[in-house]
């Protein structure tokens, strides 16, 4: 029995991966902070997995990361998929401690975390997937706070690949451009959702990835609409 760990899983992209990932020979460990929208999402997969267990916390919170680590328990894990994230979009000099020290928590911090907690156990042939961003590359005005966490991780996370390589554990970045999840329901402005990729398209690269023979590592993809950046 395979066992799954996926943050950020009451919605848009976490969802769309649980839902891809969803097998009879799987358990999913499905984490997320809204209770009503991780139950709709644990409800669509529990017919076609093993098991589905519920898992809510709040990653800006240490306590709140160390909590799911020890719900989720001693087994080992065979895929860790780091999504959980928070965005504060506006100027610099209007960001507040607290908005950095959360945006950190979520985006750094907890993924961080549960890696070096869960890596160590994980058997030959297991995956860590970080869901990034092209702002993981690129500084976008306004979106400083989420650029510096998608770039800390990146650099982590690359790091950590490498640490991880002669364990014959893979670690897989993936780099999403503009995605219509209702991040977008925070952000002010006219933004065209409707040219945006969707959850569905991210999930399908993610398994695209952990589909390939062991021994493969798709170490990076990024993913764009096909008209342009918006």
């Amino acid at each position: 029995m395979k066992r799954y760990l996926i943050t950020g899983a009451s919605r848009g992209i976490g969802r769309a991966i649980a839902e891809k990932l969803a097998a009879p020979d799987v358990t999913l460990l499905l984490h997320g902070r809204d209770t009503v929208a991780l139950a709709e999402t644990c409800k669509s997969v529990k017919s076609r997995c093993a098991r589905v267990i519920s898992l809510i916390h709040d990653l800006a919170l240490g306590k709140g990361v160390s909590d799911l680590i020890t719900e989720v328990g001693d087994e080992p894990l065979d895929l860790l998929v780091n999504n959980a994230g928070v965005a504060v979009v506006k100027p610099f000099g209007e960001i507040t401690q607290v908005e950095w020290e959360q945006t950190l928590g979520v985006n750094v911090t907890a993924p961080f975390l549960l890696m070096q907690r869960f890596a160590p156990d994980m058997p030959p042939g297991s995956s860590i997937v970080n869901v990034l961003s092209i702002a993981a590359k690129t500084g976008f005005a306004g979106w400083s706070a989420y650029c510096m966490s998608k770039f800390a991780l990146e650099g982590f996370s690359q790091s950590v690949r490498a640490e991880l390589r002669d364990h014959k554990i893979r670690v897989i970045n993936i780099y999403p451009a503009a995605t219509d999840t209702n991040i977008w329901k925070a952000v002010e402005g006219d933004w065209p959702r409707d040219q945006m990729i969707s959850p569905e398209d991210v999930a399908t690269a993610v398994a695209f990835a952990l589909a390939q023979r062991s021994e493969v590592l798709v170490e990076n993809i990024t993913l764009g609409n096909l008209g342009g950046d918006l």
